[in-house]
């Protein structure tokens, strides 16, 4: 069986704990899409934990995590992750990289803050990990190929045509900064060719079988439908594809393979980065609201930035399952709201005085005010609650309204941050 977990909204929804959890049922977890630009958070045995790259099947001791071609691959990051989990008591994991995902470059990095400093306040809320110039340069056929590291002369001859143009690029937009140097990022890519070489692996051949073998797989997507490239908030969007069905093209799933989509979406709203965000909360409303949500408080897994706070938002998160091809919704973080008398939440969107429960494109969207309902709260610490039965019948009502109201089978309700948090429907 193949399975995807995905997020539904604007990414953080908790889908690093129900990967974590369900991994324990499967053969393969693969990373499909995404870089070291958002963060999977994961408490377990072994501790707290902050992946960006790895699979969060990495503490699960027979599963093999794949790193699949759709990835931006910063190596450095990648074995920065590894190296603190091996420093942390974590078993060494199994893990095999697509010897055709690309390679995040320092200049990839570089060129995203410096972008994000020029552009000042009309800037994107980037997470200057070098992900947008990494997708640009994948899609002008500039970037560099993980096997391609191994072949000198490659290497060599695509460094320099690439530092010509972005040294043209740096006197033209950026005076002042550094030219960049090919012969010092061949070095450095060079170094990490005898640690990664046992890694390195044709993926589509190995899913293949492994699909033959009926092997049980897991796709873990990073951030949230809102954030597709073509279908999200454009132009405050990621620049890959966080939907379930690029693991088809990131992970070389066949389409007719993936036979359950689980759609993580959170109790309430949070954001990070710039953009439409209608339900959005503000002052000592959404400070209290930011202080409790969470493992511990709803910053950036990543940045460390405080995320924008907002209630449950049925129009975006309808849209988000829809985008997903949602089977299931897994609904996280319900135990934070049992400090609300009553919990509001958005069920519709006011447009040029016209009420619509249609998720609109990006000119409409910026119009959009939300539209109300209140519910009562159920004021019961219901912290890692593992029985449906044992839920106060005011979370119980508030699980299915917003199940009626999006419209998708709520079947996993998390209840805390650790792995054990949970109620299976």
């Amino acid at each position: 069986m193949i399975n995807a977990i995905v997020g539904g909204n604007w990414g953080d929804e908790g889908k690093g704990k129900i990967t974590d959890l369900l991994a324990k049922d499967a053969d393969i977890i693969i990373r499909f899409q995404g870089g070291a630009n958002a963060g999977h958070t994961i408490i377990n045995e072994y501790g707290k934990f902050a992946l960006h790259l790895l699979p969060s099947g990495v503490f699960r001791k027979n599963a093999i995590n794949i790193i699949g071609q759709g990835v931006a691959l910063n190596i450095a990051q990648l074995f920065k992750e590894l190296d603190n989990l091996l420093e942390r008591g974590v078993p060494h994991p199994n893990i095999k990289i697509s010897d055709r995902a690309q390679i995040v470059m320092s200049y990839h990095v570089l060129f995203d803050k410096l972008e994000e400093e020029r552009l000042g306040k009309n800037s994107f809320g980037s997470t200057k990990s070098g992900i947008a110039p990494f997708y640009a340069d994948k899609a002008l056929k500039i970037g560099i190929q993980v096997c391609e590291i191994y072949d000198d002369k490659i290497l060599m001859d695509r460094l320099t045509k690439v530092c010509e143009l972005k040294n043209a690029t740096i006197d033209s937009l950026y005076p002042g900064q550094t030219k960049l140097n090919p012969l010092e990022i061949f070095d450095e890519l060079v170094s990490y060719r005898d640690r990664l070489k046992p890694m390195l692996e044709n993926i589509t051949y190995f899913i293949n079988d492994a699909i033959a073998q009926g092997k049980n797989i897991l796709l873990e997507g990073q951030l949230g439908a809102l954030k597709d490239t073509d279908n999200g908030i454009y132009p405050y969007v990621t620049s890959s594809s966080p939907l379930a069905g690029f693991g088809c093209v990131g992970a070389s799933i066949p389409p007719k393979s993936i036979e359950k989509i689980i759609t993580v979406v959170k109790a309430y709203s949070s954001a990070v980065g710039a953009g439409a965000f209608v339900s959005e909360i503000f002052g000592q409303e959404a400070e209290t609201l930011r202080k409790l949500g969470g493992d511990c408080g709803e910053y950036g897994a990543t940045t460390g930035r405080p995320r924008r706070m907002g209630y449950f938002d049925c129009v975006a998160t309808r849209y988000g399952c829809m985008l997903q091809g949602t089977t299931d919704v897994a609904f996280s973080l319900i135990d934070v709201l049992s400090y609300m008398d009553e919990i509001p939440v958005c069920v519709a969107y006011e447009i040029d005085g016209k009420i619509t429960t249609k998720f609109p494109n990006s000119v409409e969207l910026s119009k959009a005010k939300p539209v109300i309902e209140k519910l009562k709260g159920f004021k019961t610490n219901i912290l890692g609650i593992q029985n449906y039965h044992d839920l106060p019948i005011e979370a119980k009502n508030y699980i299915k309204f917003i199940e009626d109201k999006i419209g998708f089978p709520i079947t996993i309700i998390s209840t805390g941050p650790k792995r054990d948090d949970v109620i299976i429907l």
